[in-house]
């Protein structure tokens, strides 16, 4: 790994960042308010949870597409486990995140015992789960719940979002795992050559079986932010994260090939994105040119890393 050129990238997306926060902060006064960018922590948190987790999987040179799903599957069960099963509410959350942390070790014995590819796994795993999901919801979805639940997905503390608390502890804690242990070190020797690490006996196998199920963990954890959040449970809620989640990865400077990957990066790539979808919606932009455009800064992202990359190599 080029730590170099990573600390290049990061620094480049950091300066991109400022700059587009600068641009946007002219098209709408109400962007560059306390109040604003606070809602916008608040709104990210879910996607930013299981971008940490992705991180270490597409630096094994993995990928996860199921997140959504999970998510949605973890959702429908919390309402069910409450309201149909008569659990407890906090016992009713644990044991539905349980759930999801189970469908992400699942994801990781398919891939790891039965040797099937993660994109091929995962994109079958992603219509198995979304499918439960929806046979257990019925099309209903599950409301009324205690005042007190909402703390986790509306509250403030210390004046900032609950749950953007939880999602810089993760990150940091990610930060430290990733850049700093011998966990850590696996991960990157995976992503960067599987059969050498292998044979320098590494746990290859147990190491990406306890990622896809953090993977699963993050999910399911999100998916109770979401539901005390949006005050509701329905199957459908996660579609279309994971794509979120990848791209913040791959803009943060994760090599989608292994061996090259920071939290800080993906962090900052997931702030660039919500800063984007934020600011051009409150300039009237509408949503399929906010799609464009992140597209366009993410391949724009990618071509100037590559090109500092190879011009520190020569």
């Amino acid at each position: 790994m080029n730590l170099k050129s990573l600390f290049r990238h990061e620094m480049l997306l950091a300066i991109l960042l400022a700059i587009v926060l600068v641009i946007l902060s002219f098209q709408s006064d109400k962007f560059f308010t306390v109040s604003n960018l606070l809602n916008q922590g608040r709104l990210m948190t879910e996607t930013g949870l299981i971008a940490i987790a992705m991180t270490f999987i597409i630096a094994t040179g993995g990928i996860d597409l199921s997140v959504g799903s999970i998510l949605g599957l973890t959702a429908i069960l919390t309402g069910v486990f409450w309201q149909n099963v008569g659990l407890p509410l906090p016992l009713a959350a644990a044991a539905a995140i349980a759930v999801g942390t189970f469908a992400g070790f699942v994801n990781g014995i398919i891939i790891t015992r039965f040797r099937v590819p993660p994109l091929i796994a995962t994109l079958a795993t992603l219509a198995l789960y979304r499918g439960l999901a929806e046979g257990i919801s019925q099309a209903r979805s599950v409301r009324g719940y205690p005042e007190w639940f909402y703390v986790l997905g509306q509250g403030n503390v210390l004046g900032v979002p609950t749950q953007l608390w939880l999602l810089l502890i993760a990150a940091v804690v990610a930060s430290i795992i990733l850049g700093y242990t011998r966990w850590g070190r696996t991960v990157y020797a995976i992503g960067n050559n599987e059969v050498a690490a292998r044979f320098s006996g590494l746990s290859v196998e147990r190491t990406k079986v306890a990622l896809y199920t953090a993977s699963g963990f993050a999910a399911a954890v999100a998916a109770g932010i979401f539901v005390s959040r949006v005050s509701t449970t329905r199957s459908d809620m996660g579609t279309g994260i994971e794509l979120d989640a990848i791209t913040a990865v791959v803009l943060g400077g994760t090599s989608i090939f292994g061996g090259r990957g920071t939290i800080a990066g993906t962090i900052i790539g997931l702030c660039l994105i919500q800063a984007l979808k934020n600011g051009l919606s409150l300039a009237g932009v509408k949503g399929d040119g906010t799609i464009m455009l992140i597209g366009a800064v993410l391949i724009l992202a990618i071509l100037v890393s590559n090109l500092f990359e190879r011009s520190g190599t020569r």
